[in-house]
């Protein structure tokens, strides 16, 4: 991404309101808006409330994708909030180099962060040139399938336990007049569900081959090919979707309508705020059931450097309050996430996220696309997948040349 390119063509375009703050009053911009997103971000705003100071919401509604150039353009052109949400890895490697977000490495010494934050690849990805600039908040999982036990129990067949079996289960969905599998317009959604397949079908070692090396030949190579061809029977599967948002198309699977989803761990957020319970109402299975790896996502605060002595004071109260023990239970119970600490009391927790903290603290993890390929790379490989779900006018064999040659220029 070229930051002066971007803030060229938003400048003249977005404008965004300007409320009297406070001294402690801090900003905080976030693309958290659905139920079980909103309800976790004031489990946030009432730990920053509970220090002296005021959590003033700065939601953009959308995706990351919506909101992160507006955030970015804000950044870059003087007009600073005061904390801002990224996803773990180099979406704000620019805005670092360039020198416009705060240091907090003295902030995360003080709280011993290197010894309570795990995995390392968390803080690692808020660390340049040996410097820590972000505030992990929690660690988000991509690859899951989400299941209707109601939209199984209409078609007359039992709940999956793998893809293999949902794929197999799909024509007695359709039959019944249901969605087999639900999937959102946003490109950003078939490129994790593309993702989710590298991982759960083709395993560890070619996701890393792929991600981590940039091994073009491996991504043009057979073991890619057999993800392409599930990735073909997806979208298919997915076609009668009609909707755009992530969580739109959750809730086609929590009130029964369709069969599945494949989509990360916030997804029970949605489910928990309907009311649902997990193992009875739905079922959800890491690894789609094939192949029990995770991707150690998630989202971290950066805080933009300001002029205000105050507000950056504040900032560190902020930065200390995400990491703190308390508010990671509060903030991760509301929001479907694990903690980015390992010693917190998570008792509470439902089945899907003890599935969820199981598999990551036996290691069974691999680093997130955010955090191992540039957010150029990221663009190309969404808009690809965003035709290739679309219709059926890009063959598999298509897309995966189209996919190689982007993994061989991957930065």
């Amino acid at each position: 991404m070229n930051i002066r390119a971007m803030t060229a063509i938003l400048a003249a375009t977005v404008v965004l309101p300007l409320g009297a703050a406070h001294a402690t009053d801090l900003e905080v911009t976030h693309w958290w808006t659905s139920g079980g997103e909103a309800a976790a971000v004031a489990e946030l705003a009432k730990a920053f409330d509970a220090t002296g100071n005021k959590w003033v919401d700065g939601a953009i509604a959308g995706s990351g994708s919506t909101a992160r150039p507006i955030m970015i353009s804000r950044i870059t052109g003087g007009d600073p909030m005061a904390a801002t949400q990224f996803n773990h890895g180099r979406q704000a490697e620019e805005l670092v180099q360039a020198g416009l977000m705060r240091d907090l490495t003295a902030v995360a010494e003080k709280g011993k962060w290197k010894e309570v934050i795990k995995p390392v690849s968390l803080l690692d990805s808020c660390t340049i040139d040996g410097k820590i600039y972000c505030a992990p908040v929690n660690i988000h999982s991509w690859q899951w399938l989400w299941l209707s036990n109601e939209a199984f129990q209409k078609a007359g067949v039992p709940v999956p336990t793998n893809w293999n079996e949902f794929v197999a289960a799909a024509p007695a969905l359709q039959k019944a007049g249901l969605q087999a599998l639900a999937l959102g317009g946003q490109p950003w959604q078939a490129n994790g569900l593309f993702d989710t397949l590298v991982i759960a079908i083709g395993g560890k070692e070619l996701y890393e081959k792929v991600y981590k090396d940039k091994d073009e030949e491996a991504a043009a190579g057979p073991e890619m090919a057999k993800i392409f061809a599930a990735a073909d029977q997806a979208r298919q599967l997915a076609k009668g979707s009609n909707v755009q948002d992530w969580n739109q198309a959750t809730n086609l699977v929590l009130t029964g309508k369709a069969g599945g989803q494949i989509m990360g761990d916030w997804a029970q957020g949605e489910f928990q705020i309907a009311g649902k319970k997990a193992g009875t109402d739905y079922t959800c299975l890491p690894g789609l059931g094939l192949n029990q790896v995770l991707a150690t996502g998630g989202d971290a605060f950066y805080f933009p450097l300001l002029d205000d002595e105050e507000k950056s004071k504040a900032q560190d109260i902020l930065a200390e309050t995400i990491v703190d023990p308390k508010t990671q239970v509060a903030f991760n119970l509301k929001k479907g996430s694990v903690p980015i600490r390992g010693d917190v009391d998570l008792a509470a927790a439902n089945d899907c996220m003890k599935k969820g903290i199981e598999i990551i603290s036996k290691g069974n993890v691999v680093t997130s696309t955010d955090q191992l390929v540039s957010a150029d790379t990221q663009k190309q490989k969404e808009d690809l997948m965003s035709e290739f779900f679309a219709g059926t006018s890009i063959t598999p064999e298509q897309a995966q040349e189209r996919f190689a040659e982007i993994i061989g220029s991957a930065d």
